[in-house]
């Protein structure tokens, strides 16, 4: 049997954090309140300090970089299959 992993939310990731970093309240136990591994939380804590507004950007909303790598690797491609078409001209 498959382990099923479970999805969180970029909101619900910032604001665990927050309950960690505001509350006098242990990682243990709002990791355990939250139904998820401390490990997680500190996780998620390291990322939003060292990436600010930009940690977990998720499949769908990537990097300003990635982003940008995705666009020039599509660009190349296109002027690459624009180059053989002439070729065989």
């Amino acid at each position: 049997m498959a382990k099923v992993q479970k999805v969180y939310t970029k909101e619900f990731k910032e604001e665990a954090v927050k309950l960690l970093q505001s509350s006098g309240t242990s990682a243990a136990q709002i990791a355990r309140d939250l139904g998820m591994s401390d490990n997680s939380l500190y996780n998620w804590q390291r990322q939003l300090a060292e990436k600010g507004p930009d940690a977990f950007p998720g499949t769908g909303h990537q990097s300003a970089q990635a982003e940008e790598i995705r666009r020039l690797k599509r660009e190349l491609e296109i002027t690459r299959q624009e180059r053989d078409i002439l070729k065989k001209w």
